[in-house]
């Protein structure tokens, strides 16, 4: 079947805006061969200053894509999906990029033999710099999940895993880049009490979280290794990571690990 657009876009939020524009910038997919349903106006005005199509309702053109991204909040996904389902075409392979949210519970609500796979990017998609994983459905072959695969790797990397793994690597991936931005503001502000300007402080941080994982993704270096590379004897270096392990760092990260798993399995229930 033919269908008018690759990739229908359920929701215009941050996320959906994020993947329109990353596989737009990467030349993955034209602008024309996306459309975005959105009920806020404002927000379709963001997707039409692109190229991309813009309507108010789902139904429009859930029926008129080869992919849809359903790029809704888990309190309203079932709802939203149910509004589109009769007009999903038989062929339409549904992503669903909802924390916590199962195939099988999209399955629940779509007619039986239409593939579903669940994926969890992340904003640096934007960029080209995403991080997503994906995992298929019961009825989504192997040649449909690597379709999304390959769409997400457009806009930085993917990884398929199995889902039983995909709460956990949404709290690592799908959330992390909250945690590195917190990170980030904190050295920025660190650097601010101890005399330097906001902007150099800031741009300092950012250079140097973004070398690092440059480094460590190119080195295959464990990061204890660095750290130890850094931290001469006696030196500033050391004294700082001993503040940060007297602080909690580990734990408090783990813990913030463990709750975004949490509470993706209560979205989820």
């Amino acid at each position: 079947m033919s269908h008018p657009y690759a990739l229908a876009i359920i929701g215009g939020g941050r996320m959906g805006e994020a993947i329109a524009a990353g596989l737009t910038s990467s030349q993955a997919l034209e602008a024309s061969r996306i459309a975005v349903a959105e009920p806020s106006a404002a927000r379709r005005e963001v997707f039409e200053r692109q190229g991309i199509a813009a309507v108010a309702d789902g139904h429009e053109i859930a029926g008129q894509a080869e992919m849809v991204l359903m790029a809704v909040k888990p309190q309203v996904f079932d709802a939203v999906l149910v509004h589109v389902a009769d007009e999903l075409s038989d062929d339409a392979i549904v992503v669903s990029i909802a924390a916590g949210i199962s195939t099988a519970r999209v399955e629940s609500h779509l007619r039986a033999g239409i593939a579903v796979v669940r994926v969890m990017p992340n904003t640096p998609a934007m960029v080209g710099a995403g991080m997503a994983v994906v995992s298929g459905g019961s009825a989504a072959s192997d040649e449909q999940v690597e379709r999304v695969r390959s769409l997400f790797e457009a806009v930085g990397s993917a990884l398929v895993i199995d889902e039983r793994y995909q709460d956990a690597a949404t709290a690592i991936s799908g959330s992390g880049p909250a945690y590195v931005a917190l990170v980030i503001d904190a050295l920025a502000r660190a650097g601010v009490a101890q005399g330097l300007t906001r902007d150099v402080a800031q741009a300092l941080a950012v250079a140097t979280v973004s070398g690092t994982a440059e480094l460590l993704a190119a080195t295959g270096m464990h990061p204890e290794e660095l750290v130890d590379a850094v931290a001469s004897p006696g030196g500033t270096t050391i004294a700082a990571v001993g503040a940060l392990e007297a602080g909690g760092l580990r734990s408090t990260i783990a813990e913030a690990v463990a709750a975004a798993v949490r509470r993706a399995k209560e979205l989820g229930a």
